[in-house]
């Protein structure tokens, strides 16, 4: 199935945005809740594909979480109980639903087995396993160390000391973290192997333990976290908007001109998407505060940008789609656990860029984007295939803006952090 990206070209956009809640903080909030002592109200919620597999996977276990309204936003109250086999999992594709899940389900009585999609079957797992069983819990995996697996859950984790590789994904060791106040000893998890990607997930994983209350305790130069045995509390939690996926929204004022707000953006944040009020102003744009929100105002071009995205690797595809258009070159590096995700991010911008007349090489760990002319100029229409992956199709409906006829293939996998993100977006460039 293909959706028309929508064409609007150089026709300058003046727009406001409310983006839907962060798939990170949202994902996460959930298993801390599960955890607490009493319920939790998660305000604002990110309602996706990613966040109703984790959902699913708690009332599998037991756990309950219903709807709410409260001044008018979705809420939704989780409420903690003893978790209880057998149960089976679905994980989708969704990385945090398949690594946060498995240790919590060590918390339950029984076995909790666990499948997802064909992908999930390729994406590494094998650190979450290990390290669960170097604590003690047993795990049927057929020695693939990867999905599909069951848990056989004992209602207690030990706890203790652990060595991680977690270069692979910063999620392994989140998954630890934040199961560790559950744990009879708390958790001390150190990380050897190569450089951590995206830290400032982990930083997310550390200030959310706090905020339920849990003690943790860091040290960066041994990468090493410690987080104490404890009873964790319910919180009230507003989620925030997540800023990774306003990256391609506001591009839309890059690309056309004009001006996007993106509204309710945090003056503080974990998030990684952050970031990219520094990336964009690099690449040309004006970035400005005020009480409307976050508003990112077009320059004359889009520069091209030499820069490490390792720690903001999810931000790649959107940045990837801009330096296309850019009207210089640009070197994106850093970015070789992008091969990893829900598609080998690099040889899919590599294809589908170059498929459209672009001019993209990789290597291991990054990309070199010359682009064939500013604004899209020397690119031509064709598909753009998505790989069910949420961020290409992103990536190409932001080429779309001055490209014509670019169809986007399988449009529908943005579900799984965007509700409705083809209405959106036709939305603000109509």
């Amino acid at each position: 199935m293909l959706w028309p990206a929508p064409l609007r070209g150089r026709n300058a956009v003046s727009a406001r945005v409310v983006i839907p809640g962060s798939k990170s903080v949202t994902n996460r909030a959930l298993i801390l809740a599960a955890q607490a002592n009493s319920p939790s109200v998660l305000k604002r919620p990110l309602v996706s594909r990613d966040t109703e597999l984790m959902v699913a996977g708690l009332k599998a276990m037991g756990v309950g979480a219903i709807d709410e309204q409260i001044a008018g936003d979705l809420a939704w109250k989780i409420t903690p109980t003893k978790m209880q086999g057998p149960a089976k999992v679905d994980v989708g594709n969704a990385g945090t639903v398949m690594r946060f899940l498995p240790p919590l389900s060590a918390l339950a009585q029984g076995d909790i087995s666990f499948d997802g999609d064909p992908r999930s079957y390729e994406r590494p797992l094998g650190p979450v396993i290990a390290a669960l069983e170097e604590l003690g819990i047993e795990i049927e995996h057929d020695g693939r160390y990867s999905l599909p697996l069951v848990v056989k859950g004992k209602a207690s984790i030990p706890g203790g000391s652990l060595t991680i590789d977690a270069s692979a994904s910063s999620q392994f060791l989140s998954a630890l973290l934040l199961i560790a106040p559950s744990t009879s000893n708390g958790i001390t998890a150190t990380h050897k192997g190569g450089a951590l990607p995206s830290m400032p997930h982990i930083d997310m994983t550390v200030q959310m333990l706090r905020d339920f209350g849990a003690t943790v305790s860091v040290d960066k130069a041994a990468q090493s976290w410690r987080v104490e045995s404890g009873a964790l509390h319910g919180v009230d939690l507003v989620i925030e908007p997540d800023l990774s996926n306003a990256a391609p929204f506001l591009s839309i004022a890059m690309v056309c001109g004009g001006s996007i707000t993106i509204a309710d953006w945090p003056k503080q944040t974990t998030q990684p998407g952050d970031q990219l009020r520094e990336i964009l102003t690099q690449m040309g744009a004006l970035v400005s505060f005020s009480d409307e929100g976050l508003t990112i105002t077009g320059g004359e071009s889009i520069q091209g940008i030499d820069i490490d995205l390792h720690d903001v690797g999810e931000l790649t595809p959107a940045i990837a789609a801009l330096a296309a258009l850019a009207d210089s070159p640009s070197h994106l590096r850093g970015i070789g656990h992008l091969r990893l995700h829900e598609t080998d991010r690099l040889a899919a911008l590599t294809r589908e860029i170059n498929s459209l007349g672009g001019n993209v090489s990789e290597d291991e760990t990054s990309l070199r984007i010359t682009p064939a002319g500013a604004f899209g100029k020397g690119l031509h229409g064709g598909t753009f295939h998505t790989y069910d992956d949420h961020r290409l199709a992103t990536a190409g409906a932001v080429i779309g803006l001055v490209v014509e006829d670019v169809q986007i293939e399988n449009v529908a996998t943005t579900r799984k952090t965007l509700p409705d993100f083809p209405g959106l977006w036709q939305s603000l460039i109509s």
